[in-house]
């Protein structure tokens, strides 16, 4: 780690196998290398690239964390890896974990292996309504807009609240048991 210490959103989906255990579990081992700020609600979203899929469990988390980029990167693949997804899967197909670094501070990164902000952040409902949640005056670093005016302009359509931001801790949110069902 470097003394360097970045506020980092990430996005978490997962919509195969124990799809609220495994976002459970990708925070609390992200715990292991990050601090976790906050984590947003729970939201149930509509497959996007390939229809023929069961629909996701999404959020965002924010953590604080002295890792650079590629470093983080690869720690969040190989928790991936770690919850069962494997590599080489269908691009957009169904996974039991998804970990993307949305935003790095105000880091710009465009390497073949790493792009952030994320190339696909401002176009994705299921990204920006909780992103939104956490950080609506936050700036996109190349884009200029705020999430909330990025949000305003995809709109929220197919992004469903099943459960508040309790969910991740298991702090008896009841909403939280709809979220297998």
């Amino acid at each position: 780690m470097s003394s360097l210490v970045a506020s980092v959103y990430l996005g978490l989906g997962a919509n195969v196998g124990d799809r609220l255990g495994n976002l459970r579990t990708a925070l609390a081992r992200l715990q292991t290398l990050a601090r976790l700020e906050e984590v947003s609600s729970l939201y149930e979203t509509e497959p996007q690239g390939v229809s023929e899929q069961p629909p996701f469990l999404n959020a965002v988390c924010r953590i604080t964390t002295g890792l650079e980029p590629e470093g983080l990167l690869r720690f969040l693949k190989n928790l991936e890896q770690e919850i069962g997804r494997r590599p080489g899967g269908q691009r957009w197909g169904p996974r039991p974990i998804d970990l993307d670094i949305l935003l790095y501070g105000e880091r710009v990164v465009d390497t073949p292996e790493l792009q952030i902000p994320h190339p696909r952040l401002a176009e994705r409902a299921f990204v920006l309504v909780p992103l939104c949640e956490l950080a609506p005056e936050l700036r996109h670093p190349l884009l200029g807009k705020t999430m909330k005016e990025l949000l305003a302009s995809v709109g929220k359509k197919g992004v469903k609240e099943i459960a508040t931001r309790a969910w991740w801790s298991g702090g008896g949110d009841e909403q939280t048991a709809g979220a297998e069902a």
